[in-house]
């Protein structure tokens, strides 16, 4: 079995009183024309210029923790449009997916990140729009569960003392 591996971050930033989340809406295309609100992540590594996983994103060489960290970064730089600093590591998503008859395990592994600033490109190609949403609304438009679960740890680590300190 194939195995893939990812990283992305759940970005939060303070507007006056509030919290917001990002959430990238997906660009539409043939392979998923509908409406897909994800957060940020992507592959460590690509091949054939991003049509398909590296090396280290296949698992054929172990990745580091920094290698994994700045991925998360840089998804968050391309995919959101925004410059955001690593607070701390969330967790791993482990799911399946089947691709060309393949069946595929994915991890992708998330990082709580504090906006810094937006980026004067704004989002890549892969991304329609981005929006900054309360948290019970960012957890509605969130399309896939597994997000959703991110999003509620990154929440909760806000909640359990880490706002007064990062926000």
């Amino acid at each position: 079995m194939m195995r893939e591996f990812s990283a992305g971050g759940v970005v939060f930033k303070k507007a006056k009183s509030k919290v917001l989340w990002l959430v990238a809406k997906s660009s539409p295309s043939k392979k998923y024309p509908g409406d897909i609100y994800r957060l940020p992540k992507g592959w460590v590594d690509d091949e054939e210029n991003g049509k398909r996983p590296g090396p280290l994103s296949r698992g054929e060489k172990k990745l580091t923790e920094d290698e994994l960290r700045s991925t998360a970064v840089r998804e968050v730089q391309e995919e959101g449009g925004v410059e955001a600093e690593i607070i701390k590591k969330i967790g791993t998503e482990r799911f399946f997916y089947t691709k060309e008859g393949e069946r595929i395990l994915k991890f992708v592994t998330f990082y709580l990140m504090k906006w810094r600033k937006d980026l004067a490109t704004g989002p890549g190609f892969e991304t329609e729009k981005v929006e900054w949403l309360d948290y019970e609304e960012a957890r509605k438009r969130l399309t896939h569960s597994g997000e959703k679960k991110m999003l509620d740890k990154a929440k909760q680590s806000l909640d359990q003392g880490l706002q007064e300190s990062l926000v």
